[in-house]
């Protein structure tokens, strides 16, 4: 009976590589043989790997696949503080090449068996002696497997140059150890049909070597002598959008900032407006009202207070006492003139932003950042002193009517907004 695979051999092997990418949480990873990059497509992923890298004989095979490892639209929009760099490598790997050095882990899969043995031999060098990862992971068919697929005559491929027993391949493996300091344990994947695992073993035999002293014995060998080889041709490097790009960083916060600074202006208007409404109405009933003048301070004084509380419960879930009690940091209206005409803004305190959104905070880490990078982008307009967000109230210049006055709490605005005939109408309202 011809051996069924689930999952299909080739997805196991890759998996078992992914399994130990996730348990020792490695960060440089180089797979040598990579061809059409399916292997690095999946480790892409998985962002504990910083650096990640294929090198492959066969140019034209990974140019053509080379472009599916870029970025996915998700990475530019939502950008954490993971990084990592892809780089792809035409060469061959019994040639050194110096930017191959000093990685977590190196990876061959299926690849040794299309050398010949004589290149085996130069692998071993190139890989163990002069490389020296952390750990490798060699898979190679094994050949005591065979016999359990019908009509299999040879190799399994026709660009084999061998097929190992598991005997030859630890042979192979064990004298790899000795001469270049590493110690390796022997699995698989690919199991058996039920009764006959020990006696042929798994379809494609691995061996995992760890170099003996990890990561310190690595750095012990890169001396000032070492080789400066550059064999390999560069085909294809990219880096994915990380927080720790300066760019990036400034260019998300002040898009959150933005975004937040919109927000709180937008509820503090509507709970203004709402608390304005209820107020006119009450006065239309025949209650007692102040002259003009103490009523537009009472109502400003009024108004501030249960917007600014209201917002800041209603946004960002703080108490409405622990808010109210924040002077410092009360949304407020602020007039700038313009060359022809007078602008109202709304003033966010850099300091509401940092306390009621989190992702601000997170992002800045502190107010006196916040305030240093925002100081730098042009797309935000600050306050005088550069501790508030300036936010247009398109509403003034549109609309222009009686509540936009009674609102402002600025006497000089209405020299702007309002004509005379408008002031006399709304005293006589009164």
């Amino acid at each position: 009976m011809e051996p069924t695979f689930s999952p299909p051999l080739h997805m196991q092997r890759h998996q078992f590589v992914i399994d130990f990418v996730k348990r020792n949480k490695t960060q440089k990873v180089v797979d040598l043989g990579c061809s059409e990059c399916s292997l690095l497509k999946k480790l892409k992923f998985h962002r504990e790997i910083e650096l990640l890298v294929g090198v492959d004989i066969n140019g034209a095979k990974v140019k053509r696949k080379m472009h599916g490892l870029a970025p996915i639209s998700s990475y530019y929009l939502q950008p954490t503080y993971d990084q990592l760099r892809i780089e792809l490598y035409q060469g061959s790997v019994t040639q050194k090449d110096v930017r191959l050095r000093g990685f977590d882990l190196a990876t061959c899969i299926e690849l040794i068996e299309h050398l010949t043995l004589a290149d085996v031999e130069r692998f071993s060098e190139v890989v163990f002696g002069y490389m020296t990862p952390v750990a490798v992971i060699v898979s190679t068919p094994n050949s005591e497997f065979n016999p359990l697929f019908p009509g299999l005559t040879g190799f399994r491929h026709s660009d084999h140059k061998f097929e190992w027993t598991r005997a030859e391949f630890k042979s192979w493996a064990l004298k790899v150890c000795l001469e270049y300091g590493y110690e390796v344990d022997f699995t698989g994947v690919g199991q058996a049909p039920p009764g006959q695992q020990e006696r042929v073993g798994f379809c494609s035999q691995i061996g995992v070597f760890h170099r003996l002293g990890g990561r310190d014995s690595c750095d012990m060998l890169y001396g000032d002598d070492a080789e400066d080889m550059f064999s390999y041709t560069l085909l294809y490097s990219i880096n994915y959008p990380s927080l720790r790009d300066q760019n990036i960083l400034r260019r998300v916060l002040v898009s959150e900032v933005l975004y937040w600074a919109e927000k709180l202006k937008g509820r503090w208007l509507e709970q203004k407006r709402d608390y304005s409404f209820t107020l006119c109405q009450t006065e239309r009933r025949g209650e007692e009202c102040l002259g003009v003048s103490e009523r537009r301070m009472e109502m400003e004084n009024k108004q501030t207070a249960y917007a600014t509380a209201a917002c800041g419960a209603e946004m960002c879930g703080r108490g409405v006492a622990e808010d109210t009690e924040r002077k410092d940091e009360e949304l407020s209206w602020t007039n700038v003139q313009g060359q022809h005409e007078l602008h109202r803004f709304v003033s966010v305190p850099l300091a509401v932003l940092w306390y009621r959104c989190p992702k601000v905070s997170a992002l800045s880490g502190n107010l006196t950042n916040l305030k240093h990078i925002l100081m730098e982008a042009p797309e935000v307009k600050l306050s005088q002193d550069g501790s508030a967000v300036l936010v247009q109230d398109q509403g003034f210049e549109e609309k222009g009517d009686c509540n936009d006055l009674e609102d402002s709490g600025y006497a000089e605005a209405s020299q702007y907004s309002h004509s005379d005939e408008q002031e006399e109408a709304w005293d006589t309202n009164v």
